[in-house]
């Protein structure tokens, strides 16, 4: 009795340390791929004076995030308005050329940051001077 309870409370303090040490590496691995794809959109732009129109044009469309979802990529190329671009508490646009970025966990989200929804959100901000989650953004 005693043994099964003292792996009880063991098994209660290491299985949410797992889940956490799991959501941060599943964040690591999101923001290490927006990496990846900013540097495929940069090479794409120094080769066609232009940036991709989608991750198709840079053979990177096909890349999943860590939860299994498609990267979402928004060009501003030609883009009527500002409704669409990711913006701050301020509802200022975070990026200039284009947004980048995973649903993350739950596969939601919405332009502005401040959305819970888009709490949880792997972010690329200040066009590459930040990448990580929106919510500490």
């Amino acid at each position: 009795m005693v043994a099964a309870g003292i792996v009880a409370i063991l098994a209660a303090i290491a299985i949410p340390s797992y889940q956490s040490y799991v959501a941060q590496a599943k964040v690591a691995a999101a923001t290490t791929d927006i990496m990846k794809i900013a540097q495929a959109i940069e090479r794409y732009k120094s080769q066609n004076w232009s940036i991709p129109p989608n991750l198709t044009a840079i053979g990177l469309d096909k890349l999943l995030d860590p939860w299994g979802r498609p990267y979402s990529y928004l060009s501003f190329t030609g883009l009527k308005g500002k409704g669409q671009m990711r913006k701050d508490k301020n509802l200022v646009p975070i990026n200039t050329a284009y947004d980048l970025y995973s649903l993350g966990a739950d596969g939601l989200s919405k332009p502005p940051l401040t959305a819970p929804v888009s709490y949880d959100d792997v972010i690329l901000a200040n066009d590459g001077g930040y990448i990580g989650l929106a919510s500490n953004y």
